[in-house]
């Protein structure tokens, strides 16, 4: 079966001959596929339905090994952290498998105010965030869509001590064309929304009322951010929904309708797998369930496959499944998250979220286990502010050009970081980081990088190049 909307099609007669077509292979391909996949091109339908299909321990093993080294060669050892911030749970939506849903009466409803809001971002400064993702359902208090866009203003006005906001994306309800136009121009980061299943029939059974029932609606919404200048675009799939393969490649055909259409592919993808939910007896008992071996392929093919996308990994997963996924090819995590309205600066109450969560820790905990494994933390948001976005960030990201920028400024935030929040522990681990990743910079690049880091020392904030 076939779907197209609006230009965007979802050929399930070809996914499902490509995934069958994809069983048949030897290990000899499978590394001529691998080697590939080095030249950082990505790979096409026909390879990646080889390496689905992969499940030799050690065929397995140089999937990952591939991946791994293809996350080096465009990011570096650099992650990403930020924070969801829940504005509202009000929803008009009948999603199965979300607490949010319209007729869960499980749930407390709440939209915070703008004091509120300010409230929580407050909270989250002081933990040393910098990057924020605002979340909301999709039904507005009386101000409309306008209570979004207030929001945006609130969060980037709040400040504390020595931190503020610095970028925010938004993972809201598809919008208009006039109403991205309102939304680009608060100065939002990415655009984030999910298509949550690319398989039609399967769609209809989960999303039983609201806006959201519109399938259409939904898998065009990126064109039109697209369309009023939003540059940088986040999509994801909902593991756990239809069978995983199917997915992944029903996204590669919305990566390249995206790529054809505006030149460039998404900027993130992100990689939700279903997690309880209250309310929710679906959440539960996904109807495809993804093993955690098939969910660490999930991650190294998706960098495989686009290798220039950020990959996001939420704090749905545990430590562990997080832990063993930096190495798969995520590049972006969020850390001390909480998924209901309040949940930073109120007494958390997880059976408010929108989900479980699998990993508990606080921000600070997170920062010093990711640079215990010899990752980089990082906090920053200079591409945004110098314009290196859409095509103008794939095209620094492609060759492999853009670690460039990212690694200098990946280090003078997470200096930054460690002067104004962290706890002993973690400045003592972060300071060894720091120097070892200093000590692997050819020289030219750790000179311009120690300058900035001695600037953030001497007291200067928000370095980048």
């Amino acid at each position: 079966m076939s779907t197209v909307a609006q230009g965007v099609r979802i050929d399930g007669g070809l996914i499902a001959g490509t995934i069958e077509a994809g069983r048949r292979h030897d290990a000899s391909r499978v590394r001529e596929i691998l080697a590939r996949a080095l030249e950082l091109n990505g790979l096409p339908d026909a390879d990646l339905a080889v390496l689905m299909g992969v499940s030799d321990p050690q065929l397995l093993g140089e999937v990952f090994h591939t991946a791994k080294r293809v996350k080096e060669d465009i990011y570096g050892n650099r992650l990403v952290l930020f924070a969801p911030l829940y504005i509202s749970n009000l929803c008009a939506n009948e999603c199965v498998y979300c607490a949010f849903r319209a007729r869960n009466r499980e749930l407390t409803r709440r939209a915070l105010s703008q004091d509120e809001i300010a409230r929580e971002v407050t909270h989250l400064v002081q933990e040393g965030h910098k990057r924020i993702l605002v979340v909301a359902g999709e039904s507005y208090p009386h101000e409309g869509f306008d209570y979004i866009l207030n929001a945006i203003d609130t969060v980037y006005r709040t400040a504390s001590g020595p931190g503020e906001i610095r970028r925010v994306n938004v993972n809201i309800a598809p919008l208009t064309l006039d109403e991205f136009l309102r939304l680009k121009a608060k100065q939002i980061g990415t655009y984030q929304i999910f298509q949550e299943t690319y398989h039609r029939e399967t769609y209809a059974k989960v999303h039983l009322g609201g806006k959201k029932r519109d399938f259409d609606w939904r898998v065009t919404a990126p064109d039109r951010a697209m369309e009023a200048g939003i540059d940088d675009v986040g999509i994801g799939v909902l593991f756990g929904l239809f069978d995983w393969r199917f997915e992944i490649l029903a996204l590669m055909q919305h990566i390249r309708h995206l790529e054809g259409r505006f030149g460039v592919g998404p900027h993130t993808i992100s990689v939700p797998r279903m997690e309880p939910a209250t309310g929710s007896d679906v959440a539960s008992h996904p109807p495809h369930p993804v093993s955690d071996v098939d969910f660490r392929k999930i991650v190294a093919l998706l960098r495989l496959a686009v290798p220039y996308t950020g990959i996001i990994m939420s704090t749905r997963e545990t430590a562990d499944i997080r832990r063993e996924t930096f190495a798969l090819g995520v590049s972006q995590i969020s850390a001390g998250s909480r998924t209901n309205p309040g949940g930073y600066s109120e007494e958390e109450n997880e059976d408010s979220g929108q989900f479980c969560l699998g990993d508990h820790r606080s921000l600070d905990e997170v920062i010093r286990d990711v640079a215990a494994l010899g990752y980089v933390p990082s906090f920053c948001t200079a591409c945004y502010r110098l314009g290196r976005t859409g095509r103008d960030f794939m095209d620094l990201a492609k060759p492999g050009e853009i670690k460039e920028h990212c690694s200098p400024n990946a280090l003078a935030t997470f200096q930054e970081y460690l002067q104004d929040y962290a706890s002993p522990a973690t400045r003592s681990v972060g300071e060894v980081t720091i120097a070892g990743a200093l000590a692997a910079m050819e020289p030219g690049l750790r000179a311009r990088t120690e300058k900035m880091i001695r600037l953030v020392k001497d007291g200067k904030r928000d370095v980048y190049c």
